[in-house]
């Protein structure tokens, strides 16, 4: 994070080669006096629900900001940025995790089912 301070800093006001080295360690020093932690990405990250409780049979809740869903890939996808893979490792949820309500997921099925989806054409269609 040093470096990428003083390579900022360098790129907006003229500084020696010579002075660049002391400059990087007087900023790393500076960075870790604050006490705070100086690595990106690396802040905990706090679900807006307990992931045992973010699945229910109607909707899903939305880790990120608690928000209640039928179908979480989309709102993901919009709201986010992210796909149901990102999100899955952002949060280490298993790959099955679901991202459609279960009973949701159920009701889709049973409609599919009655209208004759994932079944192999009727001998009475013409093949092509």
């Amino acid at each position: 994070m040093a470096s990428e301070i003083v390579s900022a800093y360098v790129s907006n006001n003229a500084v020696a080669a010579a002075e660049l080295p002391a400059m990087i360690k007087t900023m790393h020093d500076t960075l870790l006096s604050l006490g705070g932690n100086t690595e990106i990405g690396k802040t905990e990250l706090d679900p807006a629900v307990p992931v045992k409780k973010s699945i229910t049979p109607e909707y899903l809740i939305c880790l990120e900001d608690g928000k209640r869903l039928k179908m979480l890939k989309r709102y993901l996808r919009s709201r986010y940025n992210m796909s149901p893979e990102e999100y899955r490792a952002r949060w280490n949820l298993p790959a099955d995790y679901p991202m459609v309500a279960p009973n949701y997921a159920a009701q889709r099925s049973q409609l599919a089912k009655e209208i004759g989806l994932g079944q192999a054409a009727s001998s009475g269609r013409r093949k092509r």
